[in-house]
């Protein structure tokens, strides 16, 4: 998943008893870091989240076998933990969310505790996480044998407490209209549908939800899951916006990290966090795109689509056209196709299916690219899913922060980055207006930084990255002191630590099993380049 999230749904890929015994109560439950808050005006906030983290760790988690629905075969079990809606009303009301685990496949003597995970979104489930291990994933084998591997819900995602905005069905609906607006016309009717989906945010999920979904709070979850999982520390990987998450973890309860490797990395910036974050990836997408059809246009005896990136593009804006003339099966119009497309400049897995879709659509095969960007009315428990998953990454990106109520600061912003990158520019902005007219209070993005207790943490990133580009990870390297960087060079596929290059999968494997990192930052040769 992304830092940020796409205008349509993309995947990424991506102790046993019940009760605690007192020792490892007094180990689970850390008292609240002392720059915790500092400097926030969060101090209600930390009291609360130490209370429920006590409660937390009392009470641990009742591990089962998992929900038949959910797809989660045994050995990995599934569980719950309650945390309050308001940390600063920790004895109000309550949210329940769901985590699970498989344990480590090595010996008792090697286990070295929980490793838990954040896909990203925000509103990714982080609940596959254990199919790492049940799908042996060769990438992740050697960390199996010391981690139980641990997934979560956050709050508002999936399971836990789950969030909408607006009717699934009506959600998936298409064609939309295309995000390159024509005319002022265009644009005003975009702007009526951005404030139609933020009051149905205030509507469907209610405010005192709304208010409570920020990035601060799913930080302090985390901690409460930490105290129930009966951990003094944390051993955290994140990807995409899941770096943020743990980069506010890291700055909220600097001495409850263990091990912290953050994967593809959201600029922690305040001044970036979110509507300039928005913006710099608009142009990233770009980047990456044409990298994209660099590549496809080196293979052309492979998919004839044409031998340099000019003629790829010709070959897109063509496609783009005529599904603005007259949408595709009915239902596949520019919108569409970007949501589709839009795949190929996130995941380098992307580029070979993508442009075989675009290679037979050109060849005179059009129900293949119907087949792959239109929505499907009776998959309905998709439906549910993908207008979660957006309704929480709104929720949490416009209440993390304060962004622009003046229309004309949106207008000038992205008709000036849309003449030079225009793949991605008005999608972006359409998707992220509900935030301009937002129903409840916008909060201060966290000042970032070290704490006393935190350990080194290890930053992996690719420079070509579209979805979190790569001066991210290069602040977030600033901002916590004695962080090592790996730099995976001339790559761009977004989620690095998942892919095969040993140079990054064995730094990985090193710090995770020993703690230990390089003296210094560490430039690898990128991957594989796929294969047409």
């Amino acid at each position: 998943m992304r830092g940020i999230r796409p205008t349509r749904r993309t995947t990424a890929l991506g102790a046993a008893g019940v009760l605690v015994t007192a020792t490892l109560i007094a180990g689970a439950v850390a008292a609240p870091s002392a720059t915790a808050d500092s400097g926030q005006g969060k101090n209600q906030e930390a009291r609360g989240v130490a209370v429920a983290a006590e409660r937390a760790a009392k009470k641990g988690i009742d591990w089962q076998d998992c929900p038949a629905d959910w797809g989660l075969v045994k050995p990995i079990q599934c569980g719950w933990v309650s945390v309050p809606l308001d940390y600063a009303h920790p004895d109000g009301k309550q949210l329940k969310l769901a985590v699970d685990r498989i344990g480590n496949t090595g010996t008792k003597q090697e286990r070295q505790g929980a490793l838990v995970y954040n896909p990203g979104g925000p509103g990714g489930s982080g609940l596959r996480f254990p199919t790492r291990v049940t799908n042996k994933s060769a990438v992740w084998a050697n960390v199996a044998k010391a981690y139980e591997f641990v997934g979560f819900d956050p709050r508002g995602v999936g399971h836990s407490a789950p969030i909408s905005c607006q009717d699934p069905q009506e959600f998936v609906q298409a064609p939309k209209a295309d995000p390159v607006p024509g005319s002022e016309a265009d644009k005003l009717a975009q702007r009526k549908l951005a404030r139609a989906y933020a009051e149905g945010c205030a509507r469907r999920t209610g405010r005192a939800m709304l208010e409570q979904m920020t990035t601060p709070n799913t930080a302090r979850d985390l901690d409460v899951i930490r105290a129930a999982l009966g951990e003094k520390k944390i051993n955290y990987l994140g990807v995409s916006y899941g770096t943020y998450l743990g980069a506010v973890y890291g700055t909220l309860f600097p001495d409850h990290v263990r091990r912290m490797v953050v994967d593809s990395v959201v600029n922690p910036s305040r001044e970036k966090i979110w509507y300039q974050a928005n913006l710099d990836q608009d142009v990233a997408f770009d980047g990456r795109w044409k990298d994209w059809e660099d590549w496809v246009a080196a293979n052309d005896a492979t998919f004839h689509l044409g031998t340099t990136r000019a003629a790829v593009e010709a070959k897109w804006l063509e496609l783009r056209a005529a599904a603005k003339k007259k949408p595709l099966g009915g239902v596949v119009g520019p919108n569409e196709l970007i949501g589709f497309f839009q795949s190929a400049p996130y995941y380098d897995s992307s580029w070979a299916p993508v442009a075989t879709v675009f290679s037979r659509y050109v060849a005179g095969d059009t129900q293949a690219l119907i087949d792959a960007a239109s929505p499907d009315p009776s998959d309905t428990a998709g439906n549910i899913s993908e207008e979660n998953g957006n309704a929480v990454y709104t929720a949490v990106e416009c209440t993390d922060a304060k962004w622009p109520t003046n229309w004309q600061t949106w207008d000038r912003d992205n008709t000036r980055l849309h003449k030079d990158y225009p793949f991605m520019t008005w999608a972006n902005a359409w998707m992220n207006l509900p935030c301009a007219t937002w129903p409840v209070k916008q909060a201060t993005p966290l000042n970032v930084k070290t704490g006393k207790g935190l350990p080194a943490v290890l930053i992996v990133q690719s420079t070509r990255d579209a979805a979190t580009p790569f001066p991210g990870a290069v602040e977030l390297h600033k901002r916590f002191k004695g962080s090592r960087l790996i730099i995976e060079k001339d790559a761009g596929s977004h989620g690095v630590t998942s892919l095969v290059n040993p140079c990054i999968n064995d730094r990985v494997d090193t710090y995770l099993l020993t703690g230990r990192t390089d003296a210094a930052d560490v430039t690898c040769a990128p991957h594989a380049t796929p294969k047409p």
